[in-house]
């Protein structure tokens, strides 16, 4: 009898480990991936123009007190088994080491289904506290922007939707004279903000 009971524990206690690996590899299969945030394209018009123009315009551009600045924001959804919800996207661009930002341009809330990419191809007022600087250094071929992205999310996985998770992320644009991306990469990948980038951008 007691060798029974004992037979009989260890085939329980057997079944409810592969029970709970079963759970585990399951919960990771369906555990979804957070999307990911890129700039995939990216111009300031006034200065967009071959190399013996850009000059011209970009002078002409510092005599005026704003300009727009145009941008393509790609979002992937690599999850097989999730859509996603995006509640509104706050998307913002700084110049350097500034503060104050060139722009700011917030993108209604929508729903991405599963294995989707959405491309949002918008353009931004540009400040004029900061635009002349701003196309001073690109004639110079040294200006940089710093593009912030602030927006919430849920899963929806087999119907059911998740709690609201919060997306903080950060980007650094290199801008050629010509007013585009700067490299051979044309894309900036959006990460993961720093303490010092969040607390910067709540002073903006």
């Amino acid at each position: 009898m007691f060798e029974h009971n004992k037979s009989f524990g260890i085939w329980l206690f057997q079944v409810l480990v592969l029970l709970g690996l079963l759970a585990l590899f399951l919960w990771l299969g369906l555990r979804p991936k957070s999307p990911t945030y890129a700039i995939v394209d990216f111009s300031v018009p006034s200065s967009n123009s071959s190399n013996s123009n850009a000059t011209s315009l970009v002078d002409q551009g510092t005599q005026s007190q704003s300009g727009a600045v145009l941008f393509n924001l790609e979002i992937h959804n690599p999850n097989q088994d999730s859509g996603i919800y995006h509640d509104d996207i706050s998307l913002t661009f700084y110049y350097g080491q500034d503060t104050v930002a060139v722009g700011q341009k917030t993108v209604p809330a929508f729903y991405q289904g599963k294995d989707e990419t959405r491309q949002i191809v918008d353009s931004i007022d540009g400040n004029g506290q900061v635009w002349k600087t701003l196309l001073a250094s690109i004639r110079n071929a040294t200006a940089e922007m710093n593009v912030g992205l602030v927006t919430s999310i849920r899963y929806r996985t087999l119907g059911h939707k998740s709690k609201h998770h919060r997306m903080n992320l950060q980007g650094l644009i290199k801008i050629g004279s010509d007013g585009k991306i700067l490299g051979m990469k044309k894309k900036v990948k959006l990460t993961q903000a720093s303490k010092k980038w969040k607390l910067r951008a709540t002073r903006s």
